[in-house]
């Protein structure tokens, strides 16, 4: 594994850094530790609101179990009215796993003052704030649609390609290179954004100015994550759904 790494790092693919990194050294593979640190500080506020919710769970939910029982209901809806009644169980949890941990992330830059906590080098942010992070989100949401593509279909899930007419194959392939492109510069551009305009108005207004920038930030923060899931569940319900199935039901 480490020799894969290596090779890997071997072939950077841009020289430019924009500003600095708190790195972890893994053998020659270098890993942003700022990333991974905030990181699991969401995973881990994630896994105790599910354990909190479930620990004496309720006929009558009040409390973590209601807000939780609530977002589920609210993942499931969005799940079948992008997938579609027959196909979006399966799809609820890795739906429900993107958007409740990219809209935990982004709440989490705009609410927790990371910058107030010193690294060696670099400084903390929402994870959804480094493209890394955003990029890995799309490319999952890649394999997921492929996977499920694939697993319906077999290979003809590979005939979308060449439909109606094999001239549309190039296009058909840059689609797909230019899905997972859109989903991570979409989500990483709006919460950068987001972040220096807040702390380009701290530094200059320090006082009640900022207060209404960042209420349309937490709004903004929760919009991108119910746009990123949202898309995610359209691409699986595309990948999904064949020709011939679209004209059995027509």
């Amino acid at each position: 594994m480490f020799s894969v790494l290596n090779a890997f790092n071997s072939f950077p693919l841009a020289s430019l850094e924009v500003g600095h990194h708190f790195y972890w050294q893994l053998g020659n593979f270098k890993l942003h530790g700022q990333v991974f640190l905030t990181s699991w500080f969401v995973i881990g506020i994630l896994v105790i609101a599910s354990l909190a919710a479930t620990r004496n769970i309720q006929k009558v939910p009040s409390g973590i179990q209601n807000l939780m029982e609530y977002a589920l209901e609210f993942i499931r809806d969005l799940a079948k009215n992008q997938i579609g009644e027959k196909e979006y169980r399966p799809w609820v949890p890795f739906i429900g796993t993107l958007f409740l941990f990219i809209f935990v992330s982004n709440w989490s830059g705009a609410l927790i003052p990371w910058k107030l906590l010193r690294l060696p080098e670099g400084e903390l942010a929402a994870p959804t704030n480094d493209i890394n992070t955003t990029v890995a989100l799309a490319l999952l949401t890649s394999l997921a649609y492929f996977y499920a593509g694939f697993r319906k279909r077999g290979l003809g899930y590979f005939k979308k390609y060449i439909e109606p007419t094999p001239i549309l194959l190039p296009i058909a392939i840059l689609e797909d290179f230019t899905k997972p492109l859109s989903l991570s510069f979409r989500l990483f551009g709006n919460i950068l954004a987001d972040e220096l305009v807040v702390g380009v108005l701290v530094l200059l207004v320090p006082l009640f100015i900022p207060l209404p920038v960042m209420a349309l930030g937490l709004f903004t923060s929760a919009i991108q994550a119910l746009v990123f899931a949202t898309l995610a569940a359209a691409y699986i319900h595309e990948a999904l759904e064949g020709h011939g199935e679209e004209h059995e039901e027509h």
